[in-house]
């Protein structure tokens, strides 16, 4: 963080100081709202939870080494108190972004599915130095926290914006504001909270509006949703896709053996070969974004090319591919999942497999946040697996699994029902064979990627075990 005093954050936050014996101390490390993370300098969140209140945390943050707790109340250690814990933290981002950080340019992604991996592409094609959003923190949390983890050497921020309503990403664009802005795709990831994906849209078209004057807006060309917000942006439109009109585009995509996929980069300016190091063909839309991101700061094709071909994935438990010893390979996929990203998933396994003496496995759960749909969408999943001619389909869980396993009996495919990851992965310890592919997937409210942790583990059933 760039390093300010105590006084000074407190004018900012419009807060008040409380047991702290030197205001001219300074926070100099990121913000943090879990104290075990805290280290010397940080400036902890005392935020109030479901099921527990940071306040309560706050004397062994400050043991830890933190300069000072942004807390409601007095709580016996450094503080700096203020009416509203989110209200001052999004403040002091907001200040820190125009008055603290120089030059720095905000690169902002939003969109149903692809945020996080279309963020760790970006931020490693980007020249200078970058800081993007750590793993998926991409609310009125995560944006100000991220902006903490800034200074004035920093060229880029790189920051996911998620929505669950209507107005979110507007707010986080307050603090915020996107000199460039991406739109990944409008698909139906937490379609029972915004009642259809014409809201979804209008959530995600937010971002476009408030691209700063002499912006850009960088929108996918392939999902009608996605191009029509060109119509809500006064900036400078670029699209990407497989289109033809497409600004950015990929021709000759190929799939290899490991599901990775490399192509043709096209750009106005020339076209450069890709191969990319992470897994699955959605990748190609999102290493698309990427580049048009790269060109607008100032790289040619053949150094966005090769900055695409090196950059290696950085989240966990999205598409995380393991071999194991005895060459079974697992496809963490656990962190989230909705009808648009399970297809592409799927899809993904397929061609790790096609015309290979390789077997696949899929393991999926529930897909969360579907509202009135939710059958009808876990029922598609299932016949679109079955039609993929997989060789194992296994679905975990209660209703939601069982309609999957419906939607693929529908159409003459075979999958097992099981109730829970420990029926499950008894299963996959008896069948699965050296060379076998298995995706887990589902929601992360499911916590399936402990089944995938669990068959990297020895098989305590083997004679070695």
């Amino acid at each position: 963080m760039q390093p300010m005093t105590l006084s000074r954050i407190a004018t900012v936050v419009g807060g008040r100081l409380v047991d702290v014996l030197d205001p001219e101390a300074q926070v100099t490390q990121p913000a943090v709202f879990d104290s075990r993370e805290t280290v010397p300098g940080s400036l902890f969140l005392a935020l109030k939870g479901e099921h527990t209140d940071g306040h309560a945390y706050a004397e062994a943050a400050v043991n830890k080494g933190a300069a000072v707790a942004l807390v409601t109340r007095p709580v016996g250690v450094p503080a700096i108190v203020v009416d509203d814990v989110l209200g001052a933290f999004a403040r002091l981002g907001r200040f820190l972004l125009h008055d603290a950080l120089g030059t720095a340019k905000v690169v902002a992604i939003t969109g149903s599915a692809g945020k996080t991996s279309t963020k760790d592409l970006i931020a490693q094609v980007l020249p200078g130095q970058v800081v993007s959003t750590p793993q998926s923190f991409n609310n009125e949390i995560g944006l100000p926290l991220t902006i903490t983890m800034a200074d004035r050497d920093t060229d880029y921020l790189v920051l996911e914006m998620g929505a669950r309503h209507i107005g979110d990403i507007r707010d986080l664009t307050r603090i915020a504001p996107p000199d460039i802005s991406v739109v990944t795709n409008v698909g139906t990831a937490h379609v029972g909270e915004f009642g259809g994906r014409e809201n979804i849209a209008e959530a995600k078209g937010e971002i476009v509006e408030a691209v700063q004057p002499g912006g850009a807006a960088i929108l996918n060309a392939d999902d009608d949703f996605v191009d029509v917000m060109r119509n809500r942006t006064q900036a400078r439109v670029v699209t990407y896709g497989l289109a033809e009109e497409a600004t950015i585009r990929a021709t000759g995509i190929e799939i290899d053996g490991h599901g990775r996929a490399s192509y043709t980069l096209v750009t106005p300016e020339g076209s450069a070969g890709v191969r990319l190091q992470f897994v699955g063909d959605v990748q190609v839309h999102n290493s698309l974004a990427a580049a048009a991101v790269g060109r607008e700061a100032g790289l040619d094709v053949d150094q966005v090319a090769a900055r695409l071909s090196e950059a290696l994935p950085r989240s966990r438990w999205r598409m995380e591919t393991t071999t194991r010893p005895d060459g079974v390979t697992v496809v963490n996929d656990a962190y989230n999942a909705n009808p648009h990203s399970m297809r592409h998933s799927l899809d993904a396994l397929a061609a790790m497999t096609r015309g290979r003496d390789q077997r696949s496995v899929a393991v999926l759960g529930r897909m969360n946040e579907l509202g009135d749909d939710s059958r009808t969408a876990h029922e598609e999943i299932g016949r679109y697996a079955a039609g993929l001619d997989l060789d194992h389909i296994i679905l975990v869980g209660g209703d939601e699994a069982g309609w999957m396993q419906q939607g693929a009996g529908s159409v003459g495919g075979k999958a097992v029902h099981l109730p829970d990851q420990d029926t499950a992965l008894e299963l996959l310890h008896k069948i699965l064979r050296p060379g076998d592919v298995v995706l887990v997937k589902a929601s992360r409210g499911v916590q399936l990627q402990q089944l995938a942790d669990a068959l990297l583990q020895p098989n305590p059933h083997t004679p070695d075990a």
